[in-house]
């Protein structure tokens, strides 16, 4: 199991946790529109610190969008499995060609 199952793992056991304890159980609680808020306020984040150039901190902040990605993921109910299906169905194929299939 790669460190992305385990955390998508972990964010599904925390789906029913107390929001007192779990920052995950928080973020869940406020609801699917709150937490892709949250994941939106995280990629601005990410995105400051590309443009910057400071790997280090883009390093830290695309942990936090990639956990704020599963976290949203969760509150929709998709499952990591079924992303990661979607990537490997698209594996070889040209992006141009992929978007032009949509």
């Amino acid at each position: 199991m790669t460190p992305l199952e385990r955390l998508a793992a972990t964010i599904a056991a925390r789906k029913g946790a107390d929001p007192e304890t779990s920052w995950t159980a928080k973020l869940l609680a406020k609801g699917p529109e709150k937490v892709a808020e949250k994941f939106g306020e995280e990629a601005i984040e990410a995105i400051v610190e590309a443009v910057k150039g400071d790997k280090t901190r883009l390093t830290e902040e695309a942990a936090d969008v990639l956990y704020h990605l599963l976290v949203m993921l969760a509150a929709r109910d998709v499952a990591l499995e079924d992303v990661l299906a979607t990537l490997e169905r698209r594996e070889g194929t040209s992006g141009i060609d992929e978007k032009a299939a949509r």
